[in-house]
């Protein structure tokens, strides 16, 4: 009688990992590059390079962060760079909020360690096939300074995802 337990209790853990893998059916591209140091230098762009076949269905682009309690500030300043196949490019500078007002991360997760989902582009059409190109810089400042800061710390992970719209 336990064997026969214990095997339908392994089975049903089993199926609920499958589910729990198979449940990102959103998913099209989602990719993360590592921060040396958890110190993203100013000069040094995160890229991914991503396929298009489908230019008819609209599309929800994120960037996923995911910083330590080391990130000191409460907001982030992103400059981004997207290279179409035909040559043409979209240079954005996107402001996102990190901490509510007391100071708390806004990202999730249980540890030091917050992943914020960051809408980039929402809605969109891709309107040419073939190979893009999203470079990431981050683009912070201290208050009233004008030169950037050139290790920003505390930054771990810069993701970017591209989810269908359902």
């Amino acid at each position: 009688m336990l064997k026969k337990t214990s095997n339908s209790i392994v089975l049903k853990v089993l199926a609920l990992l499958l589910i729990l893998v198979s449940c990102d059916s959103k998913r099209i591209f989602d990719e993360y590059t590592s921060i040396e140091n958890n110190k993203w230098d100013i000069n040094a762009p995160i890229s991914y390079q991503f396929e298009v076949k489908d230019t008819l269905a609209r599309r929800n682009l994120f960037i996923n962060i995911r910083n330590n309690s080391d990130y000191e500030y409460s907001n982030l300043f992103l400059i981004t760079k997207m290279s179409f196949p035909d040559g043409n490019k979209i240079i954005d500078t996107l402001e996102y909020d990190m901490a509510d007002k007391n100071g708390v991360f806004l990202g999730k997760g249980f540890s030091e360690l917050k992943e914020s989902k960051l809408f980039y582009k929402e809605q969109i059409l891709f309107p040419n096939q073939g190979s893009y190109t999203l470079d990431i810089f981050q683009a912070m400042r201290k208050g009233g300074e004008v030169e950037g800061i050139n290790a920003l710390e505390g930054i771990v992970n810069v993701g970017f995802r591209i989810e269908k719209i359902n």
